[in-house]
């Protein structure tokens, strides 16, 4: 699984997470353990480094990874329950949080996760398979309009209707189910110069659907806010707009003082500035680790500080 992960914006990701050495730091989406591992590099051993991890085979492959670092606590469950886990584990706040919000390449290539359109496997892209919806759930339960919409406000898809209404046609002849069956329908009504995008688009907007993605980075970020120790630094990664708008207006709301409409003369709102911004703009892959990692493309690194 190594070879499969390569940790995205790395040595950022240190410089803006680490301040004190000696501190308790949370990593929100371990999954192979890259980050964390050059995260340890730079604690002493009075650190400590709790982490949650939702795919089964990412969280085993980390237990065994760190088994012999008494700094790392691993649980697995979603990001969103940090505050539960932090009870837990007696944590009261911490000197840094980290979340890197995409889907490793190990689920992405491996077949068996259902994650890709290029091989076939079960339709389901859930990465907690105790949530109560599959994507093929919902693909052949759902109404033409909520697909249409899944597919436009998850996936940003501009064909969205005019998929939505084929997949309703052709799941009344036979039940859509694996990934080879949806992506069969999408080449059929996709112009060849969109295929890819439109594939992608489609199978993205699915996965962040039957996961609450975006629900559940807003709790994470709002909980996180909360529990950062003043100084501490909160480093988020992202991959696609959607989930860099919803960083973005958290820190930026986080980082006003007044949210009064302008033309109030005495503020009301009792409003306090919790975190200072420190990437005005994103902090973006070079190309020397774009020639080595191409799927870093996307990533976007944002970073604030708890006043």
């Amino acid at each position: 699984m190594q070879e499969y992960h390569i940790p995205v914006l790395l040595f950022q990701s240190v410089d803006f997470l680490i301040g004190n050495k000696s501190g308790v730091y949370f990593d929100g989406t371990i999954g192979f353990g890259g980050h964390s591992a050059e995260f340890l590099k730079h604690l002493t051993q009075d650190a400590k480094l709790l982490a949650t991890e939702v795919d089964i085979d990412a969280y085993n492959f980390c237990k065994d990874k760190f088994k012999d670092d008494r700094r790392v606590k691993l649980y697995n469950t979603n990001f969103s329950q940090i505050d539960i886990v932090s009870k837990i584990d007696f944590v009261e706040h911490y000197d840094g949080i980290f979340a890197d919000l995409g889907v490793s390449s190990f689920q992405l290539d491996n077949p068996l996760s259902g994650f890709t359109y290029r091989t076939e496997s079960p339709l389901d892209l859930r990465l907690d398979k105790s949530r109560p919806l599959s994507a093929s759930d919902v693909i052949n339960d759902f109404d033409e309009n909520e697909l249409s919409r899944i597919f436009f406000e998850f996936g940003e898809e501009k064909y969205s209707r005019k998929i939505a209404r084929k997949i309703v046609e052709k799941r009344q002849q036979k039940r859509i189910s694996t990934t080879t069956d949806l992506s069969k329908i999408i080449e059929e009504i996709t112009p060849k110069p969109f295929l890819i995008k439109s594939l992608s688009r489609v199978f993205q907007a699915l996965r962040i659907f039957v996961n609450d993605e975006l629900g559940v980075l807003k709790e994470f970020l709002t909980k996180s806010v909360d529990l950062l120790n003043p100084g501490g630094n909160i480093v988020i990664l992202t991959y696609h707009s959607l989930e860099d708008r919803i960083v973005k207006e958290v820190f930026k709301y986080e980082s006003l003082s007044c949210v009064c409409p302008p033309g109030f003369p005495v503020c009301v709102c009792d409003k306090t500035q919790r975190l200072d911004i420190l990437t005005r703009k994103p902090v973006l892959p070079d190309e020397n680790e774009l020639n080595v990692n191409s799927r870093a493309r996307s990533a976007k690194l944002r970073a604030a500080r708890r006043k």
